[in-house]
């Protein structure tokens, strides 16, 4: 006796379980690489591109600029650092 549910449920339901296990498995692969991508100690950008390490004087004149200029740091302390960042380029 067929109550409605037969087969077409029972195939239903194994749809259902393994979409279930397809979704668990890409949740997993998704959350392990958004952990491990920073895992190699390096700090995250700020969506503006690739960091740019090992830049040199340059790269730290224009960060002191920017930090001044956005006023993180006073008059005197950016004068300061300045004058540390000559003194080290030479």
């Amino acid at each position: 006796m067929m109550d409605g549910f037969g087969m077409g449920g029972m195939g239903l339901a194994w749809i259902f379980w393994l979409l279930l296990i397809a979704g668990g498995a890409v949740v997993t692969v998704v959350l392990v690489k958004a952990f491990s991508r920073n895992a190699g100690g390096s700090a995250p950008t700020d969506g503006q591109g690739p960091l740019r390490t090992g830049a040199g004087p340059a790269r730290a004149r224009e960060i002191l600029e920017e930090r001044y200029a956005r006023g993180e740091i006073s008059t005197e302390e950016y004068q300061e650092r300045r004058r540390i960042l000559e003194e080290d380029g030479r």
